[in-house]
């Protein structure tokens, strides 16, 4: 849970975003299904976000509420939104978090381990009980700078989900197809390679499975696309109450309808005005990006 400012090269900056993987991730899960939220926010977070998160079926029992300042990022966008650099992170509050499960959260069925230390994913871990499904996050930072207790996590973990970048790093592989292999042998029965605009793959035991990515032609701001896409695959599975190689698949696809409509607005506007009715509209458009039976000849 965090508060962004982000730099954009056409549209200026915009301060005081509401952001952080978790609460991303929580929005668009809370458009399917209950959300039980963990995390650490200071006494200057939005009460108003608070609220909004309540209203939008997030459990907060698991947010702890300090005194102190909120972590905080400053990034900036090049010219096409297609990479960014951080200028500043301040971790506050959260350099000292250690996630403490509420005793009703450790009977979840499915759990979603965001981008943060291995160690303290792992602490989560150790406080649930026999979850269907433990899926998981990373990035670079801790590929490199804490490869022994990423690889103790990955272990313990069903669905990994990364970027394709990040997948490159931790596989040693550039082949996609070899990427998602290495991948499955490091522990995860399930891996998600996330691939911005060009869609996401899903590698399991039966095989690769590619969604594309909606076009949109005009992206605002892809901050907490990643955490969204997540958020909602995994919402969408426990809606869905099975989790099979078909509903799978189908979260895969509901993931990237939602992080498309995220990059449409600047920070969490787009999940806090999204309804059912806009989602089942872009997921029937994904449909029609590979029908091909009724092509003209």
């Amino acid at each position: 849970m965090a508060i962004d400012t982000v730099d954009f090269a056409s549209t200026g900056g915009r301060h005081e975003l509401v952001g952080g993987s978790a609460t991303f991730a929580s929005l668009a899960a809370g458009l399917f299904t209950d959300v039980r939220m963990v995390g650490v926010v200071g006494k200057d977070f939005p009460q108003t976000t608070l609220d909004t998160l309540k209203k939008r079926r997030v459990d907060l029992s698991g947010v702890q509420i300090v005194e102190g300042e909120t972590f905080r990022w400053h990034g900036r966008y090049n010219e096409d939104l297609s990479a960014r650099v951080s200028l500043a992170t301040h971790l506050n509050v959260f350099e000292h978090f250690h996630p403490a499960v509420p005793a009703p959260y450790r009977s979840s069925d499915l759990v979603l381990l965001g981008n943060i230390h291995p160690s303290l994913q792992a602490e989560v871990l150790d406080q649930v009980e026999k979850p269907k499904l433990v899926a998981a996050d990373t990035m670079n930072f801790w590929i490199h700078g804490t490869p022994n207790e990423l690889r103790a996590l990955l272990s313990r973990v069903d669905l990994l989900i990364l970027n394709e970048e990040e997948a490159r790093d931790l596989s040693g592989q550039r082949n996609i197809a070899r990427v998602g292999r290495e991948l499955l042998k490091m522990g995860p029965s399930r891996v998600v390679v996330k691939q911005g605009e060009y869609g996401a793959y899903l590698f399991d035991e039966h095989g690769p499975f590619h969604a594309p990515a909606f076009p949109i032609e005009d992206v605002v701001d892809p901050t907490g696309a990643g955490d969204t896409f997540a958020g909602a695959m995994l919402g969408w599975l426990d809606a869905q109450g099975a989790i099979t190689p078909a509903t799978l698949r189908e979260a895969v696809i509901f993931g990237s309808a939602v992080a498309s409509l995220c990059v449409e607005k600047y920070g969490t506007e787009a999940l806090l005005n999204a309804g059912k009715d806009d989602i089942d509209a872009r997921v029937g458009a994904f449909a029609r990006l590979v029908r091909h039976e009724h092509a003209p000849a």
